[in-house]
């Protein structure tokens, strides 16, 4: 860390899906803009692409999600909530303040891999449900072939 003040966040990022490329890219380049004014760092950026919304927000369905680490001092926080607030292409947002005693490219190692084990589980329930329904449609093939 640079300075005493600077903390690890993390933020995720809901856009409207029909926000443009540049809109997306000049959300991005005013949030580093404003951390670097706050002598903070950023460590990374993810685009998670389309995906659905749990709960709907207004009547859209859908959002784009960001993910984003960064260091920064907690003014610049209050910084970038304002202005995410202010952009009406920004549906919600979240951030995170990190353990400071673990650094940022030791928790993205740590992300990465809960959220490759949550999608390897992901498939291992499609593959199970998959198996199921073969299951079902050949026990129902069979019993329409003994005619009960």
């Amino acid at each position: 860390m640079e300075t005493k003040n600077t903390m690890p966040y993390e933020v995720v990022v809901l856009m409207h899906p029909d926000a443009t490329l540049e809109d997306q890219k000049d959300l991005f380049k005013k949030n580093k803009a404003t951390i670097e004014s706050f002598k903070g760092t950023i460590n990374s950026l993810e685009t998670w692409g389309k995906r659905n919304l749990a709960t709907p927000i207004g009547k859209l369905k859908k959002a784009t999600y960001f993910h984003s680490t960064f260091e920064a001092d907690t003014q610049a926080i209050a910084e970038l909530e304002r202005t995410m607030r202010i952009n009406d292409k920004v549906l919600r947002f979240m951030h995170t303040r990190l353990d400071e005693r673990v650094s940022l490219a030791k928790f993205m190692e740590g992300f990465k891999k809960g959220l490759s084990e949550s999608a390897a589980r992901e498939k291992e329930r499609e593959a199970k449900m998959q198996a199921r329904k073969a299951a079902f449609a050949a026990a129902k093939a069979d019993r329409a072939e003994r005619g009960e």
